[in-house]
């Protein structure tokens, strides 16, 4: 990426959308200089040129909440910034999961979501949460548990009993589980899906 060549306005800044690399939702809109832009490539952490604290600012210095930075690309006109980045907890400063309300409601939202709650029962095991009890068990009693609504799902498919749809999101789930522990997650199986389509 040519840096020098980009459209700054007359104060240094040019606009950077924030995309959630998995769902492709929007998280939020900040503002790079050339400094924070070349300081989120290198250090691979989102970072924003702070226009009230007149400072660079990377994204969960503070909360934890960072975004970790998977790609950048630019606008026909070179004029702003889209930048796809990984969740390390909500984006919004409301502890939501994006700045803008319609992508909170988006649908696909609830598979980072979810990743992100994983992601910190496994950091911060929680007593009476679910996930962590899952956790605890380890990777046999969780592929266990997939292999059990696997099945489920198929029984429900076959006999047509109106479950499927409750069947397969409690298969997703624990699926969701298992990816998180083998230090995977759904953004993976999406690449390996998009890898395969060209062979179709």
């Amino acid at each position: 990426m040519d840096i020098d060549n980009l459209k700054y306005d007359d104060k240094g800044l040019i606009p950077a959308i924030i995309q959630d690399s998995a769902s492709l939702n929007i998280l939020m809109l900040g503002y790079m200089d050339k400094d924070s832009l070349i300081h989120s490539i290198k250090s691979k952490e989102v970072t924003f040129f702070s226009r009230s604290k007149q400072r660079l600012w990377t994204k969960g210095e503070t909360s934890g909440n960072k975004l970790l930075l998977q790609s950048v690309e630019f606008d026909c006109d070179k004029d702003s910034l889209l930048i796809k980045a990984k969740q390390l907890g909500p984006t919004c400063h409301l502890n939501r999961y994006s700045c803008f309300e319609s992508e909170i409601k988006n649908t696909f939202s609830i598979v980072a979501e979810l990743e992100n709650l994983i992601e910190q029962r496994k950091d911060q095991p929680f007593e009476n949460s679910y996930i962590s009890s899952l956790l605890t068990k380890g990777v046999k009693e969780i592929a266990k548990k997939v292999t059990e609504e696997a099945g489920e799902v198929s029984i429900s498919a076959v006999t047509n009993d109106g479950r499927i749809v409750d069947e397969s999101a409690d298969l997703l789930f624990h699926l969701l589980v298992l990816l998180k522990i083998q230090n995977y997650s759904m953004e993976d199986v999406y690449r390996e899906l998009i890898s395969r389509s060209t062979n179709r």
